[in-house]
């Protein structure tokens, strides 16, 4: 396998996560991730501790509690190295709390880790970090 063939993997993975994290479905975090003990998921000075924090804590829960919520990654940046990778991705992140009607508007950065594991990559940490756009 070439490493365009890794990076396009990858590119997929992310996208599968994507559509997790908009659709409140935890199916590509189980199948994309590396579930260990001490697993950790950072988010805006927030963190999910394990796997299972993150789906049933964060992904899941969102789909109720949020109207909608519209994620795009872009500018896709995937470094390669053996059995390691890491991607950085521009985000923007919108939606609308159900509870309150009140609706953001954030724009940042992600970072996903990677190690291939059995033949697959899978991520072994993320870190997402992001600010209300600015106003033109």
């Amino acid at each position: 396998m070439n490493l365009l063939d890794h990076v396009n993997q990858i590119k997929d993975i992310i996208k599968q996560i994507e559509y997790g994290w908009e659709n409140g479905d935890g199916a590509p975090f189980k199948k994309h991730f590396f579930d260990f003990k001490g697993a950790r998921y950072f988010e805006s000075g927030g963190q999910n501790v394990g796997l299972s924090d993150l789906i049933e804590h964060h992904v899941e829960p969102e789909k109720d509690a949020l109207v909608f919520l519209s994620l795009d990654f872009s500018n896709i940046q995937t470094h390669v190295e053996d059995d390691f990778a890491w991607t950085l991705v521009d985000t923007t992140v919108q939606g609308e709390v159900r509870k309150s009607g009140k609706t953001f508007n954030k724009t940042g950065f992600q970072t996903f880790l990677f190690k291939k594991v059995n033949g697959e990559w899978l991520v072994v940490h993320t870190h997402s970090s992001s600010r209300n756009r600015a106003k033109d």
